[in-house]
């Protein structure tokens, strides 16, 4: 059940990082839940996992942080 909630905040975390970054290009759920994952995993190594909130492992702020990063690249090689 754990993985479902990891999935859950993943998501949300990849839906704050597109909103900021790329507003008007909703690339889905699926995009959402990777960039968010990959982020938080980015934005721990490169901002450390000690401040911000925390839900289901992850830090928030250096999630997000990470997040935005991975949207903004993704985001290069996605444009029409």
């Amino acid at each position: 059940m754990s993985w479902i909630w990891t999935l859950f905040v993943g998501a949300v975390i990849g839906a704050i990082a597109t909103g900021l970054v790329d507003k008007r290009n909703s690339k889905g759920c699926i995009f959402n839940i990777i960039a968010g994952l990959l982020g938080s995993s980015l934005g721990h190594k490169l901002f450390g996992a000690d401040w911000g909130g925390h839900l289901a492992g992850m830090a928030l702020v250096p999630s997000v942080l990470g997040a935005v990063i991975v949207v903004a690249i993704a985001s290069l090689f996605t444009r029409r």
